[in-house]
């Protein structure tokens, strides 16, 4: 099994040096492709003395395009025949790769995701993150009849073969509903494993990217989406649909085919 490890990279400057060595401390990867996503901050000028040296290659995008478009680009550069996308900001630790790879091996599955709510160690902070987490994760649940943790998570690990025919479309973070949604669509097998997680500080809000996420994950299956969500205070009842800004997404309700952002209403019953 041959396993490349990418790694879209963006503005990382402080990490970027150290998250490979780790990577390399584990001996597993057969190559560890960096996308760079147009960084601006020295990233770039770090990746040139990394470049070429050992397994690491190096590809860059002229300009800042998103997660989702590195991703692709690595995935369509890439030569192992096993993906394994690893973050570059430190939060997700290499030292977890046999546990990420093991249902690989033995045959158990094609995807494997790692989850940080299985109960392997974290650092607790970040609970508007989790909430948007657990529910991303719900709608993915309701929508294809499964049970997954954490559909969100950066550590995403799969066999060449299940995207060489998927048709990814993804620029930003909303890769990873697509992903997970396309994945579930064509009945491949998915493992989930507990994985550690350290976050960091300035990460302490729930950013717009996961939002949009709820929207193209719905948007995909509009029969099954007409559904709506409880209110936490009123039960189950009409809505009156408000985008907003991300901080606190109260519930979710698909409309033309997308899911907004809603903010719930009591309506009186005749």
């Amino acid at each position: 099994m041959k396993l490349t490890v990418l790694m879209p990279t963006y503005n990382e400057r402080a990490t970027i040096r150290e998250i490979v060595s780790r990577v390399e401390d584990q001996e597993l990867a057969d190559e560890i492709l960096i996308v760079d996503d147009g960084s601006t901050d020295g990233t770039r000028e770090i990746l040139g003395e990394l470049d070429g040296s050992g397994i690491v290659r190096i590809i860059y995008h002229d300009q800042n395009q998103g997660k989702g478009a590195a991703v692709r680009t690595g995935i369509k550069n890439a030569t192992g025949d096993v993906i394994l996308i690893q973050d570059a900001d430190l939060e997700y630790d290499p030292r977890d790769y046999p546990e990420l790879l093991r249902p690989l091996r033995e045959g158990l599955a094609d995807v494997v995701y790692g989850s940080r709510f299985l109960g392997a160690p974290r650092r607790p902070t970040m609970f508007w993150h989790m909430v948007a987490n657990k529910m991303l994760t719900f709608m993915t649940n309701i929508l294809y009849d499964t049970i997954l943790t954490d559909m969100e998570t950066g550590y995403k690990v799969f066999r060449r073969e299940v995207v060489e025919n998927m048709p990814l479309h993804a620029r930003r973070f909303e890769f990873e509903p697509e992903f997970t949604a396309k994945v579930l669509k064509r009945k491949v097998r998915i493992f989930e494993v507990p994985i550690s997680f350290n976050p960091r500080d300035e990460d302490a809000a729930v950013p717009a990217a996961e939002i949009e996420e709820v929207e193209i994950l719905a948007s995909r299956h509009r029969p099954r989406a007409a559904l709506l969500m409880p209110s936490p205070r009123h039960g189950l009842e009409r809505a009156e649909v408000t985008r907003v800004r991300v901080q606190r997404a109260h519930s979710v309700l698909p409309v033309d085919g997308r899911v907004h952002i809603l903010q719930h209403k009591r309506l009186d019953r005749p």
